[in-house]
């Protein structure tokens, strides 16, 4: 593989840029916080990206030791790449980028795609505890894992198992956790989430 481009500065912000600085290289980092993703999955969930600036990008973060790329077994027989503890380490840093950003979202554009689980970095910056979250939006559903150290953050579909809460919102609501108008506490209480379900995360949202 050719090597890496540097910025060649003696700082650890730009020695980080060195790695994850590139386009779309902290979009695929977001996409395989949900756990392995083929990169079919990855292109459809990362529209405007090229197939070939994807495969580029994956072989400089596999380099670099942020993913990794491995076959399933039978009767799956497929790769597929995911985050490694490194990779990992890096949800924090995105969930700043996104608090930082709220301010630029503004309104939808035209042009702007969108996935229901987009949503799931805002909704995780404001749930405290550890528990399974299954979110129902008006983009589709999709389910959060709060406050996990090991393997996906979050996943497209209901919740794998019994939820400790379930949430239900539209995309008003949604958008406006997203841009930082709204907190989800006040967003419980006004009635525009409707929080169900007896675990520790429910009570506490139906509670506070």
């Amino acid at each position: 593989m050719p090597p890496r481009r540097s910025y060649d500065q003696y700082c650890s912000a730009a020695r980080a840029l060195d790695v994850v600085g590139d386009r779309w290289a902290l979009l695929i980092v977001r996409e395989l916080l949900a756990g392995p993703r083929r990169y079919t999955d990855l292109h459809a969930d990362l529209p405007g990206v090229s197939t070939d600036v994807l495969a580029s990008r994956l072989k400089d973060l596999e380099r670099d030791g942020i993913t990794a790329r491995r076959r399933l077994p039978p009767p799956g027989a497929v790769y597929v790449y995911e985050l490694t503890a490194r990779g990992r380490e890096l949800l924090p840093v995105l969930q700043a980028l996104g608090k930082w950003g709220e301010a630029e979202l503004g309104d939808r554009r035209p042009t702007d795609a969108v996935r229901a689980h987009w949503f799931a970095l805002p909704l995780l910056r404001a749930l405290d505890g550890e528990g399974l979250v299954e979110v129902r939006l008006g983009e589709g559903d999709f389910h959060l894992h709060v406050g996990v150290e090991d393997g996906p953050v979050y996943g497209d579909g209901p919740a794998p198992r019994e939820p400790d809460a379930r949430l239900a919102l539209d995309a008003r609501t949604g958008t406006a956790l997203a841009r930082g108008e709204l907190r989800l506490l006040d967003a419980v209480r006004d009635g525009r989430v409707t929080v169900t379900g007896d675990g520790t995360l429910a009570k506490a949202l139906r509670e506070a």
